[in-house]
């Protein structure tokens, strides 16, 4: 699996400007590239936490989670490991100060596991109207 690097710079972004805040969403993937992020609605976020209203999640496919940690420690909590067992194969919890180097991606069990940064054409589903 791959992100593309468009959609981790949005990640990134969005992780930062919600800090203080806990930054949390889906995600879902075109082929094996991950290319957007999905907010479900009735998210709540805290410094210490965002849950997920999952019963509010449209039926969509999702290959995982995102979400941040704005103290900077990326290791998956109890609550993390828990959530990545019943949503997809890629977790991505990214850390303070929100840059390229501060990011990871696990598996279902909480293991490191490498996510390829790519260049990938949205074409027109980019355009907003």
């Amino acid at each position: 699996m791959k992100i593309a690097k468009d959609t981790l710079s949005f990640i990134l972004e969005v992780c930062k400007s919600s800090a203080p805040l806990e930054f949390a969403g889906m995600l879902q993937a075109d082929g094996d590239v991950i290319t957007e992020v999905v907010v479900v609605p009735g998210t709540s976020s805290s410094e210490n936490s965002a849950v997920m209203q999952l019963f509010m999640l449209p039926n969509i496919h999702t290959v995982g989670t995102v979400h941040s940690h704005p103290s900077g420690n990326r290791r998956p909590s109890g609550t993390d490991l828990e959530l990545f067992t019943k949503k997809g194969n890629y977790h991505i919890i990214v850390g303070a100060p929100y840059n390229t180097s501060s990011w990871t991606c696990y598996n279902k069990k909480g293991e490191t596991m490498k996510l390829e940064v790519v260049d990938y054409d949205f074409g027109d589903e980019m355009d907003i109207f």
